[in-house]
């Protein structure tokens, strides 16, 4: 088993902001998708609450709009680099995170 080092790089977003014409979640993916990062998904908050500390809940009843997406990333670090920088050059609000991570495959086929 041969393992590489890599970042867990995640952003959270909120669901509804766009950018460019698409949704800030899918206008990420397809950057990191662009500048070769190996893999990206997004996720959707079942709840959540933030620096205002209101909780935010799936409901039906729920502002559609108001729930956070998690966008992450396996990355270098130098990729990780690339994508907050575009982030920051687009002068949109969001919060992410670089965590340390170990990225390997278990398997024949892989």
């Amino acid at each position: 088993m041969q393992a590489e080092q890599y970042v867990l790089l995640r952003f959270y977003l909120h669901e509804n902001h766009r950018l460019h014409g698409k949704l800030l979640w899918q206008w990420l993916l397809g950057c990191a998708k662009e500048l070769g990062v190996m893999g990206g998904s997004a996720f959707r908050a079942m709840a959540g609450f933030g620096a205002h500390r209101v909780l935010h809940e799936d409901r039906f009843f729920e502002l559609q709009g108001s729930l956070t997406v998690e966008v992450e990333f396996v990355a270098t670090e130098a990729e990780a680099r690339q994508l907050i920088h575009l982030v920051s050059q687009e002068q949109v609000r969001a919060v992410y995170t670089v965590i340390p991570a170990t990225f390997g495959v278990i398997g024949s086929d892989a």
